[in-house]
């Protein structure tokens, strides 16, 4: 174990890379590998995947569970703690501020209602949305959770996953009919994403809701997962009105990519 002025003098080392503080970039980073793992791993793991020594990673993960955002488990492993869910709400909330304006646009140039959401572990939530000016509108409201095979937006967001991380999931949540017209086994919902990944964005046709059809796109580069849609009736979101919509979309989650990537949206 290092000594405490081996310690304090780590700590205060700034990484030549960035001009931050090399210690507080090491545990967001290992914050973010655990995140990546499912939220629970052990120290070999990590110091396998940063390359960090064990004593580096484990003053690192003593400090992270001092302060709340890793705990320890009966079996020694490390996961992430509750601290970080008040963290995430809050970064969620605002990250859903910001990227108003430009549902607001959507809005303005599909008539359709506009949403924004997550990837949040295995589900999919909803963290803003402006709806459409119509009497007949589709709402999905701020927090609702649902899972990523019956969306639009949950198939925008896992399109780039690997095929063995997407039946995982698909194993963990199964795959319940929302409608009908949902898509309830594993090769097919793979087929679906790779039809994704060809033509840039993902439609849900009825699957999660009879009468409404969703199109969507990620949102390239955000910080966390994150996608833009569209929802409305479906005789008005018809493959036609899908030609001007998706172009729409496209361009504007490139903008809110650039906003977030920024910190200064519009």
């Amino acid at each position: 174990m290092p000594s405490s002025s081996a310690s304090t003098s780590d700590a205060a080392k700034p990484a030549a890379a960035s001009g931050g503080v090399q210690s507080l970039e090491r545990a967001f980073d290992l914050l973010e590998r655990m995140a990546d793992a499912g939220g629970e791993v052990g120290l070999s793991e990590l110091s396998a995947s940063s390359g960090l020594p064990l004593p580096t990673i484990h003053r690192l993960m003593r400090t992270l569970v001092a302060c709340g955002y890793v705990r320890q488990q009966p079996n020694r492993r490390y996961a992430l703690g509750p601290r970080l869910i008040r963290l995430g709400e809050s970064a969620a909330r605002l990250l859903g501020t910001w990227a108003r304006p430009y549902l607001a646009r959507l809005v303005e140039e599909t008539g359709e209602t506009a949403n924004m959401a997550l990837l949040d572990g295995d589900e999919i939530v909803y963290v803003a949305q402006v709806p459409s000016r119509h009497a007949v509108r589709m709402f999905t409201e701020v927090g609702r959770r649902v899972l990523p095979h019956t969306t639009g937006v949950g198939k925008a967001l896992l399109a780039g996953h690997p095929p063995e991380e997407v039946r995982a999931l698909l194993g963990r949540t199964g795959m319940p009919a929302a409608t009908e017209k949902t898509i309830t086994e594993p090769d097919a919902f793979l087929a679906a994403l790779e039809e994704v990944g060809r033509q840039g964005f993902a439609v849900d046709d009825n699957e999660q809701e009879i009468g409404v059809r969703c199109i969507a796109v990620p949102v390239p580069d955000s910080p966390t997962a994150a996608a833009i849609s569209i929802s409305g009736p479906t005789g008005r979101v018809t493959e036609a009105a899908t030609d001007k919509i998706v172009p729409v979309l496209q361009e504007v989650a490139r903008e809110l990519s650039v906003a977030l990537a920024n910190q200064n949206p519009a």
